[in-house]
């Protein structure tokens, strides 16, 4: 049986990649490491202008709040600590390293793997944190936080494999090459969180994965089941998966925890895992590497704060000038001032778009009253009076219309036959009623 939910989009995929195994990065130069690459408290320096750093080795963390630390992507010298403007428009601040080449690990990161039947659920969320682990799927928000939030609340745990988003196949290659990683680290969850089962969710158009993780399951993870969803944009929301999986409802200003689930991304499990088993921090992921102005597509293995130009060359370059440099996906991605961008832990993807494949926008046109934006939209929102309240300033209206709920997927903005950029209006509302409430 494939799940789905009401609303949503479908479009042309592009996963282009989805063959392509996953490269490490040849080494870069230099990486420029933020200090802000989650939700909640910037982190601050753990080291000065000079100091020799090893790969894996902590330079950021906070003294409170909600927080992930931040470690070495390489190993070599501290040769800037500099502030500049994040592609958000935020003021942040990055460790710039110049790699020595040698690839030194940190000695707290473990030589031999170490087994992690025997680990309570305290040792693995305490180790989920020391490797400063955040969700990957896009949201960044705190893994160690979110584990012990849902202590004692949940009964579902849901492996997002969905990746949804066109062009992205990070996690697709992720389950075909390193799939024990990803169910050793669902085990671990379930551990933590006192459950007994869980599943992997896996959307249609990835035959090759959803056969190798149920013969995976059948032969050595019978705690864990596969459940296949339809292709369907944004069937990796959390909201519509825990609906296609469990039909729950999650109701607005909610979090998935108040209605029993909780949801991680697969590469998010992988994570935990190599935290548990190795004290392996992130400071590397997959990153796929795409859009008609790239020569050769690839999935890159990539060290934390590298710069995007690095992945545009190790793919061969550019074969056309881009009119847009996107760090996601095309949906919910950024478009990002130039390729010194470097990458997070949160980079699922780096997009170098020509005019013909952003669809060459004509600009925008009166709205029709077609109602394509309500149809699709998976919030069951009428994304056309947000806009328009938005538009003459009534921001109290777009509220009463649901702005805050708004997941800003784009489905709206995408099917809009008048080219409105409803997506754009909803964040100038959010961003004035957060403003106004707080």
């Amino acid at each position: 049986m494939k799940h789905s939910f009401r609303g949503g989009i479908h479009i042309n995929e592009h996963k282009n990649t989805a063959n392509c195994p996953i490269t490490p990065l040849p080494p870069p130069k230099t990486v420029a490491i933020p200090l802000s690459q989650h939700i909640g408290v910037p982190c601050a320096p753990l080291v000065a202008v000079g100091d020799y750093v090893r790969k894996g080795q902590p330079i950021g963390r906070a003294e409170g709040g909600l927080f992930c630390p931040i470690h070495s992507s390489v190993s070599g010298k501290v040769i800037a600590i500099r502030r500049r403007q994040s592609m958000h428009g935020q003021a942040l601040t990055d460790i710039v390293i110049e790699n020595d080449g040698a690839d030194t690990w940190h000695e707290s990161v473990l030589e031999a793997e170490q087994p992690t039947d025997s680990l309570t659920p305290e040792e693995i969320i305490a180790a989920t944190e020391a490797a400063g682990v955040c969700g990957m799927g896009g949201a960044s928000f705190p893994t160690h936080a979110k584990i012990r939030s849902a202590l004692g609340k949940v009964d579902t745990l849901l492996i997002n494999c969905a990746e949804c988003e066109p062009y992205i196949t990070a996690n697709h290659r992720l389950l075909l090459e390193s799939p024990h990683d990803v169910l050793r680290g669902t085990l671990l969850l379930l551990r933590a969180l006192g459950l007994s089962r869980g599943c992997l969710v896996v959307e249609d158009n990835k035959a090759d994965a959803i056969l190798l993780l149920r013969r995976l399951c059948e032969e050595g993870y019978p705690a864990i089941s596969v459940e296949v969803v339809r292709t369907k944009y944004p069937q990796g929301d959390e909201r519509q998966l825990i609906y296609a999986i469990t039909r729950r409802q999650l109701p607005p200003g909610k979090l998935p925890a108040d209605i029993g689930c909780v949801v991680f991304n697969a590469e998010t499990a992988a994570a935990i895992y190599r935290a548990a088993a190795w004290h392996k921090p992130l400071c590397e992921r997959i990153v796929t590497v795409d859009g008609d102005c790239i020569r050769e597509p690839k999935n890159l293995l990539v060290p934390v704060g590298t710069p995007f130009s690095a992945l545009i060359e190790a793919c061969g370059g550019l074969c056309q000038t881009p009119e847009r440099l996107v760090a996601g996906g095309p949906m919910m991605g950024f478009a990002v001032w130039g390729a010194d961008e470097p990458v997070t832990k949160g980079t699922s993807a780096v997009l170098a778009l020509s005019d013909a494949d952003t669809d060459g926008y004509l600009g925008e046109h009166d709205c029709i009253r077609c109602g394509r934006c309500v149809g699709v939209c998976p919030m069951h929102l009428l994304p056309n009076y947000i806009a328009s309240y938005t538009r003459i300033g009534d921001y109290e209206g777009a509220a009463e219309n649901g702005a805050m709920s708004c997941v800003e997927c784009g489905s709206c903005a995408y099917i809009c036959p008048a080219g409105i950029p409803i997506v754009q209006f909803v964040r100038a509302a959010k961003t004035v009623l957060r403003q106004k409430r707080s």
